[in-house]
């Protein structure tokens, strides 16, 4: 939530100066992909040991808070937590997910502000530390408080389950992940270079990514809402469309901070879509039953596209021509195109 704050320090002062551009575009794509690498792994522990979710999950704490293997931490902890939710919750499963989802939001505009000032005030070293304390003791909290319902539902939890993956709706939900996924990492890492190559100062880079979390934390509990009264498939297919609508009418013709900020305050609350409905579909697609399963291979599915979408939109950069961001722009907007088209089919 807060990479962006650090990626910004290292690149003003120089911290790695060996570093290129693509390396940056790596670790930030490596930040989510990383964690769901882990989804293997995380089914077969919560489905072997007595305890369920919660061993994978201190795991994952621990391995946050100290420091160590940081990304794959965040995998232990998070993916076991999705499908407690979807257990949880019938008639307003999607807004309990959004509201979940929102979170990151909240977290990263208030972590943006005190990240800036740590590293402004203390120390780069303790802000690192300070992150990893606050972000550890609230996960450990969470994780202690919350109850799945496995023992219930007796879920099958099989980390690759090929007859799922045989299933035409099921390669649906997997091909709108992956597509979607695509045009969502791009969009979220090029909004700070983009204002940049548009001529905007590092305060208005600053107020573009602060809106950019404020308008997640505010947009994805009403996507909850209105995938619970719509339908979970068709909002996930209809605001994936917005997204592609908004990058071509919105981003494309954006040259100044005006129209900028106006794009992120339209798309900002709807581009991580995926993360409110990943959940809620693939209960609508297969059951609680196979909730688990599925999720394993919506994870595993989003590797690819989170590590290298921002490798691929640097590589499409025309700098000096004027508009530097054109191709990045277009291809986010077909990726979501794409997928809301795949998604009309489920």
């Amino acid at each position: 939530m807060s990479y962006g704050v650090f990626l910004g320090y290292y690149l003003e002062n120089g911290i790695y100066p060996e570093a290129t551009p693509t390396d940056f575009a790596f670790i930030g794509g490596l930040n989510f992909s990383v964690a769901m690498l882990a989804s293997p792994a995380v089914t077969v522990l919560v489905r072997r040991n007595p305890f369920g979710h919660h061993i994978p999950m201190l795991t994952g704490v621990c391995l946050q808070t100290a420091g160590i293997l940081v990304r794959l931490g965040v995998g232990f902890t998070y993916i076991p937590s999705i499908a407690v939710l979807s257990q949880r919750f019938h008639r307003r499963r999607s807004l309990a997910n959004g509201i979940s989802a929102a979170g990151s939001g909240i977290c990263g505009l208030l972590f943006s502000f005190i990240v800036r000032a740590a590293i402004s005030n203390i120390s780069l070293a303790w802000s690192l530390r300070i992150t990893g304390l606050v972000s550890g003791s609230m996960n450990i909290l969470a994780t202690v408080a919350m109850r799945s319902r496995n023992h219930i539902i007796q879920p099958k939890q099989h980390p690759f389950d090929i007859d799922i993956l045989c299933r035409y709706d099921v390669i649906l939900v997997l091909a709108w992940a992956f597509v979607s996924m695509l045009g969502y990492i791009t969009l979220l890492f090029s909004m700070s270079n983009f204002a940049s190559s548009i001529g905007l100062d590092e305060s208005q880079a600053a107020t573009i990514t602060a809106l950019l979390n404020l308008g997640t934390a505010l947009g994805r509990p009403f996507i909850g809402v209105i995938s619970d009264y719509c339908g979970r498939i068709e909002s996930a297919g209809f605001i994936t469309l917005l997204c592609a609508i908004s990058v071509f009418t919105i981003w494309i013709p954006a040259t100044s901070y005006g129209v900028t900020i106006l794009f992120v305050i339209v798309n900002s609350g709807i581009l991580g879509v995926f993360w409110v409905t990943i959940g809620p579909i693939c209960t609508e697609v297969v059951g609680l039953g196979e909730l688990l399963s599925v999720l394993s291979l919506a994870w595993l599915m989003i590797v690819l596209p989170t590590t290298f979408s921002e490798v691929i939109a640097l590589k499409f950069r025309r700098p000096g021509s004027g508009h530097e961001f054109l191709y990045p722009q277009i291809f986010a907007g077909l990726t979501y195109l794409i997928a809301s088209i795949i998604s009309l089919e489920l």
